[in-house]
């Protein structure tokens, strides 16, 4: 099964693409933690995409479907995969249907998830990340015991650029731009699921169950 998860930033599309792996049992693929992982590599991939990053703007096309297309790929997507982040706009969506049918593969839904922009705003701006190991807190939702320390390796926590309220700002309206129309896009296809995103981890879990058709 090939599932594409559609939300502005900090819907938690992450979450849920977790908890919807080990359910299917087929990789996630995040488009931004392979962006960054090419950044923290300094490739020239990552190079390239750092620069629209930081500026809280889309990566380009070409950057994003060079990253997606070497991953699905992989031998472990062969039964199927999680996308989120992927595609971001209606001209990445129709790269990304003759690349699937190359492998023999389509795609089976899109899960898009609902969430208010105030609250976007407020779980975004709340995040901070160990510089030593990559741990994730919530200044609100999921402090750590120690303020500005990492609970695992006690390294520093830090605000990413991209977590910067007016960041943020930015990257809503480019959200709101460039990616609601995949919406429609897919809506008019017959593959859209939509899915409140406010509510508990498993209140949401329980809904994108419902709406791809599968048990609790």
């Amino acid at each position: 099964m090939q599932v594409i998860l559609i939300g502005p930033p900090g819907a938690g599309k992450g979450t849920q693409a977790g908890a919807l792996q080990e359910r299917l049992r087929v990789p996630h693929i995040s488009s931004g933690d392979l962006l960054r992982n090419a950044v923290k590599r300094k490739t020239e991939t990552g190079l390239q995409a750092k620069q629209y990053m930081d500026r809280g703007e889309l990566v380009p096309d070409d950057i994003v479907v060079r990253v997606i297309e070497e991953r699905v790929r992989q031998d472990d997507c062969r039964d199927g995969f999680i996308v989120d982040g992927f595609p971001r706009n209606v001209s990445q969506a129709e790269v990304l249907t003759p690349m699937l049918a190359s492998l023999g593969k389509m795609v089976d839904h899109v899960v898009s998830f609902a969430v208010p922009r105030e609250e976007i705003i407020k779980r975004l701006s709340g995040r901070r990340t160990c510089r030593n190991c990559g741990a994730m807190y919530h200044i609100i939702f999921d402090p750590p015991v120690n303020s500005g320390l990492c609970n695992k390796c006690n390294g520093e926590l830090y605000q990413r650029d991209d977590d910067q309220e007016d960041t943020i700002a930015a990257r809503l309206d480019v959200y709101q731009r460039e990616t609601a129309p995949l919406l429609e896009y897919y809506r008019a296809r017959g593959l859209l699921r939509e899915v409140n995103g406010i509510g508990s981890r498993e209140q949401i879990f329980e809904r994108i169950l419902g709406a791809l058709a599968l048990t609790p």
